[in-house]
């Protein structure tokens, strides 16, 4: 029979929803869009059935999102908290109890289909199974939810015959058991927990009671609209914030790239920032400046000021009039960010920052930091520190907490991670002890101990004591050894220097106690080394089981090379090569007339190595104005930038010779008009090798280059949208050809939402932009800096990768100066990798040498990297730390109105 059902007749939820849920042991339910609301409607009716509920409802992830399990998690995460669900549901609390304990004992199952599979499902039915075997059905308008049933304009037909339940039990299975079917994720469903305990602190100074960081990170975007904070991040920012509480936290961050250092330091500032009143200061390379502003405010809901040189630039943009000479120290927020190149140019303003307090220093690719002489042969010498070396050690003295950042803490010699370990000391004998200690007073001395170059003898306990005893570990270091020893020497947990005779003081069997810290490899498991750097690689985390899950702490991402091989090098036809022979030439003879000036004599090489067009026009602007090419070079302000500046009116004093090799390139590039060889490669990749169905960055380091292979994509491809993100506003979207201006938060957008499968980025998008919905990337140039190659892999091997491979290609011309490079370093570069997880920055320098036919001094720098790592840089640990089931929360606009407080 088939009954007809009308909203304007009779409420549904009473006369059909509840009366038909009695005495009823399932109810499969094809929804459309589901709500907790129905529990208002039908909550007792379905605690009462025997069986389960079903219920198959949309979702706006999309196809793709349902390939891997992962995928399908992170598309319904973002689905659900991009409804603000704790504010939705903030006044009904028992009703998501109610949807929780009925969804965790199982008797409500829910399945979410993407809606680009199967369009928006207007379709609604039900199926509803009676103890005694009767079954019956029901199509209609109305969702599943509160206002469908009780409010909307809805109609139904019931229909209890053998063939329509049928055909509608038919419709249901099809959806429950498709592939594209995907459970609702772990995460929404502990959520629903969470939010139902839900309370607010409306207070800072009631969170500082009781100052757990989850009540102010588990509501944050990085939750809410990412993908949370992992483990290793997590353990991280508890490790540092604990530390803080205490005595101040001094640790150099030394994860690999890829694994969110910024976030992590980051968040430890903002921690910090909450639960004390001094000022945090951030200093970072200048190319990192407004990323680190971005991420900060995006993914941490946290305002900061950024000092552009001349006065402070909000989280708004809005700027503030520098004031009186000390204007840098009236930052309008509680964190201000600042440029290392500030320091190295010795700037006055930032003297001006040495005369205050901190709450914490945070500083990132802190390898820059570094003496000057370095090298064998100098252990004796007294260190040279640079200009930023020198004032990290002063300013260390000024703050509570310092944290330094580098891939790399150490590039060429084991003293370089002594050095940041000495910055990090100057305000804390917890480090390396006091100025008194054996690991201040004797660093090669330590560092030999600790890489087994030297010994101690096992009878020499007094000498041992020596090292231990300043700094003494702290007691979670070993309890059952340090933290005893500290009872009996009556040594609070936030000291750190013991007295030399308090080993005559000790009983029998706490000498033991030392004697077995000598014997478990004191220099090796317990030195300052291991408890100040943070090192966790991608192997380690990957490779490592969660005992809680069951699974690695990260997700195993493979990197496939091509162009690697000495056949995948592009070769160039004869007009490219007498036009690349004319840019060495005109190296060569920059090198003859100026001493010094590696950068700026090897421009032209730099720029040509990228794209034919590049070249072309960089040597126009230097025939017309070299000032106006290095202006536009996006180089930072490091000091040998600075050494760099000095020949810069040498250069630009150009000689008759010296023009004439530029006007014979250009002529020579002029003279024919082939697609550039590199371009021709790219078009194959992309279209015959289907490089475009996976998602595509390609990356030049310069803007010109970017620029016109986005142009020729464009109009080779006029189907397909092109992005193009670079630094200022210069980013936008290429349709047809005709360009359209877009901000980076557009673009990214885009791309997250697969709108763009091809990006073409600079360097500027190698910082600050996560492409996990992108599975392959094409370097059109080889950066002479290292770093930046890892940087742009970091794009796409990152936490939340959709793929389980990434494919990169590396483009270098056959005999140009990166492929002469690649030559050199390709037997060594995956051991460096291994060694240090990332290339060392100093590379750079062989770059240089190779351009100028130096080919012996580019060995010395390769072989000076020492081949096997001076010493274990990990913490292979990583505690459970519970954020996500937080119920207290600081509410966002009392944490927002204490960091929008200036320094004081």
């Amino acid at each position: 029979m088939i009954y007809r059902y009308s909203s304007r007749l009779k409420k549904l939820d009473s006369t059909f929803l509840n009366e038909k849920l009695k005495g009823a042991v399932s109810y499969d339910r094809i929804a459309g869009y589901f709500s907790s609301s129905i529990l208002e409607i039908a909550g007792e009716a379905i605690e009462e059935i025997e069986g389960c509920v079903r219920v198959v409802c949309n979702s706006e992830m999309q196809k793709e999102d349902a390939v891997t399990a992962s995928a399908a998690v992170n598309a319904m995460r973002r689905e659900w908290c991009s409804k603000k669900p704790e504010e939705l549901y903030m006044n009904v609390p028992h009703r998501l109890k109610k949807l929780y304990n009925l969804i965790k004992g199982g008797k409500l199952q829910i399945k979410v289909v993407p809606n680009d599979v199967f369009g928006l499902i207007h379709g609604k039915a039900g199926v509803i199974t009676y103890k005694d075997g009767q079954k019956t059905c029901f199509i209609g308008s109305v969702n599943e939810t509160y206002t469908g049933w009780k409010l909307n304009y809805e109609i139904l037909w019931e229909d209890d015959s053998e063939e329509g339940v049928k055909w509608v039990q038919d419709e249901f299975d099809y959806f429950w058991n498709n592939p594209y079917a995907v459970p609702l994720s772990d995460f929404i469903v502990e959520d629903i927990k969470r939010i139902s305990e839900r309370k607010v602190i409306y207070s800072v100074d009631e969170w500082r009671e009781n100052p757990e960081p989850a009540s102010v990170a588990v509501e944050l975007p990085v939750y809410r609209k990412e993908l949370g904070l992992w483990e290793h991040q997590k353990y991280f920012i508890k490790l540092v914030f604990d530390d803080h509480k205490k005595y101040g936290a001094r640790y150099v961050l030394a994860d690999m790239v890829g694994l969110g250092k910024t976030v992590q330091l980051a968040m430890s500032a903002q921690l910090m920032a909450l639960y004390g009143d001094k000022p945090v200061l951030v200093i970072v390379p200048k190319t990192l400046l407004w990323q680190w502003q971005d991420e900060m405010l995006n993914l941490l809901d946290m305002p900061s000021a950024v000092w552009n040189g001349k006065e402070w630039v909000d989280e708004n943009g809005i700027k503030y009039p520098a004031v009186g000479d000390d204007a840098i120290k009236k930052c309008p927020r509680r964190v201000g960010i600042i440029s290392q190149g500030l320091i190295t140019a010795n700037s006055q303003q930032v003297q001006h920052l040495l005369n205050m307090e901190y709450e914490c220093v945070i500083v990132d690719e802190a390898h820059r930091a570094r003496r000057r002489n370095l090298g064998p042969g100098k252990e004796d010498e007294k260190a040279d520190p640079n200009n930023l070396m020198r004032f990290l050690m002063e300013i260390s003295k000024r703050t509570k907490s310092m944290l330094l950042a580098t891939a790399t803490p150490v590039q060429l010699y084991p003293i370089e991670a002594w050095d940041l370990l000495n910055i990090l000391a100057q305000g804390s004998d917890r480090v390396l002890g006091n100025s008194f200690s054996m690991w201040r007073r004797y660093p090669f001395k330590g560092l030999k101990l600790v890489m087994r170059q030297e010994t101690v003898e096992r009878s020499a306990v007094r000498e041992y004591w020596e090292w231990i005893r300043n700094p003494f570990p702290p007691a979670n270091e070993d309890e059952a050894t340090f933290g005893l020893l500290r009872k009996r020497l009556g040594i609070s947990d936030d000291e750190f220097v013991v007295r030399p005779e308090a080993i005559d003081e000790l009983s029998g069997p706490d000498r033991r106690r030392i004697e077995r810290i000598i014997d478990k490899d004191f220099f090796a498991n317990y030195n300052p080394f291991i408890r100040h750097i943070v090192r966790r690689t991608r192997d380690f985390l990957e490779n490592t089981i969660n005992p809680e899950t069951g699974e690695p702490y990260l997700k195993k991402i493979d990197v496939v090379l091509f162009g690697e091989s000495d056949e995948e090098a592009i070769p160039l036809p004869p007009y490219l090569k007498d036009a690349y022979s004319h840019a060495e030439q005109f190296c060569e003879l920059l090198k003859k007339r100026v001493k010094g000036g590696g950068f700026l004599k090897t421009l032209l090489l730099r720029r040509v190595g990228s794209t034919m067009i590049a070249g072309k026009n960089t040597a126009e602007k230097m025939l017309a104005n070299w000032g106006q090419v290095t202006e536009e070079e996006d180089y930072e302000e490091d000091e040998a930038v600075e050494e760099e500046r000095a020949f810069e009116s040498d250069i630009k004093n150009i000689t008759t010779e010296e023009r004439e090799c530029l006007k014979r390139f250009i002529e020579t590039l002029n003279a024919n008009q082939e697609k550039d060889p590199k371009y021709k490669r790219l078009l194959e990749i992309l279209i015959d090798k289907n490089w475009i169905d996976r998602g595509c960055i390609i990356f030049s380091q310069y803007y010109d280059s970017a620029r016109w292979v986005a142009e020729n994509l464009s109009n080779d491809l006029p189907d397909e949208k092109i992005g193009l993100y670079a630094g200022g506003d210069k980013s936008g979207i290429l349709i047809g050809g005709i360009y359209e201006r877009r901000s980076k938060e557009e673009i990214k957008q885009m791309v997250r939402n697969r709108e763009l499968r091809i990006l073409v980025g600079t360097d500027a998008a190698s910082e600050g932009l996560n492409l996990q919905t992108l599975g392959s990337l094409i370097n059109l140039d080889l950066p002479w800096n290292p770093t930046r190659l890892e940087q742009r892999k970091g794009r796409i091997q990152r936490i939340g990768q959709i793929y389980d491979e990434v494919y990169i290609y590396n483009m270098r011309y056959k005999g140009s100066v990166e492929d002469r490079v690649h030559s050199l370093l390709s037997e060594r570069l995956e051991n460096i990798y291994a060694m240090f997880g990332q290339i060392p920055d100093i590379l750079e320098d062989v770059w240089v040498h190779v351009a100028l036919n130096e080919i012996e001094e580019a060995k010395k720098k390769i072989d000076a990297i020492p081949r096997k790592h001076p010493f274990e840089l990990k913490y292979n640990k990583i505690d459970k730390v519970d954020w996500e089931s937080c119920a207290k929360v600081l509410d966002s606009k009392e944490k927002r109105k204490h960091l929008m407080r200036g320094w004081r």
